[in-house]
């Protein structure tokens, strides 16, 4: 039986290795192309054995020819401290890169689907946020790389879909955290996890009332092949997130009490841009693929400090 192929692209990252893993259970041939720039060979090599699975180092930036019938477009840094290092670069990932995807999702008839992202709300005046809101992005701030890169990605989706009759999926992921989560992402679960597993102070940017909605890894992952699967006609956008919201304070207090840790908390500035609020509405994912998260805070949190805690060691 000829396998169905399928391309990851940042496949080796904290979401795109659960991705690999979870299509290779499914029974695919999976291309998983990464430059290891944020993406961690440490995340796949429980993978690089099978059969069906093949690494491939490269830059989304050069051109692409490999015969595949899905591809799913995971390619950009996705934390504020990564992608802030080369903006440029992050512009570039999410403009050429994509289009070098477009053109060979058009090549092959492929499918293809674009992990964008809750960014393109930007700081939000419409709360919780659906698909229908606009936005309110500043286009010149220390963040628009990513944010406004995000955005112009998704217009070149819709604008291949309406010019060539791609098959596209559009899906906007909200915060998501989660075993193989870096290091050194500088993403509040992971920081926090990590200053409490060590004792050390927990910093929140900000007051601590702005918040953040937190999406399991595992639940993404459902709802990104759920979102896949479902009828071609339906394209997106759509949030994939965990509507349940919190406040920077509370998860840290959460945190500090599921480590037993004696850190306090130390209130810096909050930067420039940083959105206030965070809320998915989940009511389309619904509707059209049957979708929503199943997995609470407090259990998602156990799981992800387990991993921290056997990493740090």
């Amino acid at each position: 039986m000829i396998k169905k192929k399928v391309l990851i692209t940042g496949g080796a990252g904290f979401v795109g290795s659960h991705l690999c893993e979870r299509l290779l259970k499914k029974g695919y041939f999976v291309y998983c192309l990464d430059n290891l720039v944020t993406g961690k060979l440490q995340n796949i090599n429980h993978l690089i054995k099978q059969p069906n699975f093949e690494l491939i180092q490269k830059n989304i930036n050069e051109p692409i020819n490999l015969k595949v019938e899905e591809i799913y477009n995971l390619a950009s840094p996705a934390s504020p401290k990564h992608y802030q290092l080369d903006p440029v670069e992050t512009v570039k990932t999410n403009v050429q890169g994509v289009l070098n995807l477009l053109e060979l999702s058009k090549r092959y008839n492929s499918k293809i689907l674009q992990a964008s992202t809750s960014e393109i709300y930007g700081d939000p005046l419409e709360h919780p946020q659906n698909e229908t809101y606009w936005g309110n992005v500043n286009p010149i701030g220390p963040r628009s790389c990513y944010d406004e890169g995000k955005r112009c990605a998704e217009t070149l989706f819709f604008d291949f879909h309406r010019q060539h009759k791609l098959r596209i999926k559009v899906m906007r992921i909200f915060n998501t955290y989660g075993p193989r989560m870096n290091l050194d992402d500088g993403r509040v679960v992971s920081n926090f996890i990590i200053q409490a597993i060590n004792n050390e102070n927990i910093t929140i940017y900000g007051d601590g009332t702005h918040t953040r909605s937190f999406c399991f890894v595992d639940d993404l992952i459902n709802g990104m092949i759920s979102f896949f699967d479902c009828d071609d006609n339906f394209t997106g956008p759509v949030n994939v997130g965990n509507p349940e919201e919190y406040s920077i304070l509370e998860l840290a207090r959460k945190i500090i009490d599921l480590t037993n840790s004696k850190s306090k908390i130390v209130f810096l500035k909050l930067p420039d841009d940083d959105p206030k609020k965070r809320k998915p509405n989940i009511s389309l994912a619904k509707a059209k693929f049957n979708w929503e998260p199943t997995t609470n805070l407090e259990s998602g949190l156990i799981k992800t400090i387990q991993y921290f805690s056997k990493i740090l060691k």
